[in-house]
């Protein structure tokens, strides 16, 4: 019997040891990896008492906790750098010109830690970590937006989280088909061609002239998504639908089943339009009529064979592949899908541009510029402020330079705050940043995120990204996705704020766990209750506490006889603000 107790404390200890190795190695604080893409680097190993191997300070420091210089922006060739400061200059004057016209008056810039707030939850979907804010400030102030820019451009998560955005819009947010859709394959594979920094239109005219097995050639699942509607096919009717909204920015759903009577839908020659009608619809269809299940092969090109019986017809009748309008683009010679990728990414086919650039300026800002992301009439022009970023993308067609021109336009680089009455005009016409809900993903992203110190990456422990994981999915269940509509101005509903304060994701992310939560970390390291107020506001807020809220935060803690306590129920309070659920 002793030796039986003997054996049961030895096996006690061994795993006591290895559950607190393991929790050491979670804790996402051992030296990040070489090979790091664009996220801040660690200095130098950090401990949990904020100590490197070589220096044990009297008292652990949570402003060097991240340890972290940042990543110099590489240097660009001049004629580049040059070129992207004379498009962003033509944009601001465009913005001035337009605020001039409309008697409005623009608040000053933001400063600079609201503007990279912005920026990580455009890009990457979560507030700026402890460890990035602290990188940051150990540069001068006017490199630090350009440096986090440039970091983000770089990160994995940018890739990672931009890829999902573009999912959705390409081919939905559901799973699609069992069996023959890849949506995981397929996402990773964006993410892939975002890592690369490949031409947008490349990209699009892989996913149109696709071929292949959906599990090898991930392209192909922008075909396969719509094989439950057609018999194991891909369904031109859905791919044509498809394409026009999310390549082209245009709504011609409607024609599927009749003309346009309403005046909606205008096509033809952009410059003189006409109503859209039945036909241009199918005949976009048609060209997808050309892609071919062909057993283990995949999907294969044939010939385009494509019938349709119109509205008032008595019969079907064969539907020659054509384009809605610019008919002069389309190639006369090649497959049909082939002639519709060349059409659709054609330099002269401005609507292309117009559709990706309208798309982009939407996830920067969290809000369309237009009435809708996917429906830009022909006939209809684009706020002016984004007509040089379309001409220019026309020529460069790269999403990167395309984001920097966006993220350092005066738009973006606004305060939300003026001294004057803020008006829905001044939103509308970019005087200020305007206010946009932060979409389910990006609360979820930045509760997780501002319960570490460090930034949440691939670098981080494996458990820390299980954790990130399975919370985020477990949010954006019981709180609800917007899926594919992600501009949704709809406002927060009570079930949400009910969840926000009772849920259990909010509750263990500020918990006093001292290994795996940065509460736990505030609480044994910080020099005072000052320093700890302060620290809590950097990882929620990503800014400091004004001299009212520190006062009352510190008199409150004060008064409480447990700090850590006091520290969880900071933590709630301002992860439950308006402040940290919004954009601004």
């Amino acid at each position: 019997m002793k030796q039986f107790f003997v054996s049961v404390a030895k096996w006690s200890w061994f795993g006591l040891l290895m559950l607190i190795a393991f929790g050491y190695m979670a804790s996402g604080l051992s030296e990040p990896s070489n090979d790091r893409r664009g996220e801040v680097e660690a200095a130098s190993d950090v401990r949990l008492d904020g100590s490197s191997p070589s220096t044990v300070p009297e008292s652990a420091d949570l402003e060097s906790a991240a340890g972290s210089p940042v990543d110099s922006p590489p240097r660009e060739p001049s004629a580049q750098a040059e070129s992207i400061v004379r498009v962003t200059a033509a944009v601001n004057a465009a913005r001035n010109e337009q605020l001039a016209a409309f008697g409005l008056q623009s608040a000053p810039p933001a400063d600079w830690m609201a503007s990279c707030r912005r920026m990580s939850l455009a890009l990457i979907g979560s507030g700026v970590s402890l460890q990035e804010i602290r990188g940051l400030e150990s540069l001068p102030e006017d490199r630090r937006e350009s440096t986090h820019l440039s970091n983000l451009l770089r990160d994995p998560r940018f890739h990672d989280y931009w890829a999902e955005r573009w999912t959705r819009f390409i081919v939905g947010a559901d799973e699609g088909p069992f069996i023959v859709y890849r949506r995981r394959r397929f996402r990773h594979w964006l993410s892939d061609e975002l890592a690369a920094n490949r031409p947008y239109d490349q990209i699009v005219r892989d996913l149109i002239t696709a071929e292949g097995l959906w599990t090898d050639r991930p392209e192909v699942n922008f075909l396969t998504v719509t094989f439950d509607s057609n018999d194991g096919n891909p369904d031109p009717i859905r791919l044509a639908a498809r394409t026009s909204r999310a390549f082209l920015g245009l709504r011609i759903d409607c024609l599927q089943c009749h003309n346009d009577f309403l005046g909606n839908v205008n096509l033809g020659d952009p410059v003189e339009t006409r109503e859209g009608r039945q036909q241009d619809f199918h005949q976009l269809a048609a060209f997808y009529s050309s892609a071919k299940t062909n057993g283990l092969q995949g999907v294969r090109t044939g010939e385009a064979d494509y019938e349709y019986q119109y509205l008032d017809e008595s019969e079907t009748v064969e539907v020659t592949p054509a384009v809605p309008y610019a008919a002069e683009l389309l190639p006369e010679e090649g497959d049909a899908r082939s002639r519709l990728a060349t059409w659709v990414t054609h330099r002269d086919n401005r609507q292309f541009s117009r559709a990706a650039v309208a798309r982009f300026w939407a996830l920067m800002f969290g809000r369309s510029a237009t009435e809708a992301v996917d429906n830009l009439p022909l006939d209809e022009p684009l706020p002016p402020m984004l007509e040089p970023i379309v001409d220019d993308f026309v020529q460069h067609r790269d999403v990167r330079r395309t984001i920097r021109i966006i993220a350092q336009s005066d738009a973006f680089r606004a305060d939300s705050r003026a001294a004057f009455d803020v008006t829905p005009q001044h939103e509308e016409r970019y005087a200020v940043f305007p206010l946009t809900r932060l979409r389910a993903e990006q609360v979820a992203g930045s509760i997780v995120q501002a319960s570490k110190i460090k930034a949440i990456n691939r670098d981080s422990s494996l458990l820390v990204q299980l954790i990130r994981y399975g919370s985020i999915n477990d949010f954006l269940e019981r709180f609800g996705d917007l899926g594919e509509n992600e501009f949704s101005k709809d406002g927060i509903t009570i079930p949400q704020r009910l969840l926000m304060i009772n849920g259990n994701m909010l509750r263990e992310a500020g918990q006093l766990n001292p290994i795996l939560n940065a509460t736990g970390h505030i609480n044994l390291f910080a020099r005072d209750n000052a320093q700890a107020i302060e620290t809590i506001f950097l990882c929620l807020l990503n800014r400091y506490p004004n001299a009212e809220e520190r006062d009352y935060f510190i008199e409150t803690m004060t008064e409480r006889s447990d700090r850590g306590e006091a520290l969880e129920d900071l933590y709630w309070t301002l992860a439950n603000s308006t402040e940290f659920t919004w954009n601004h």
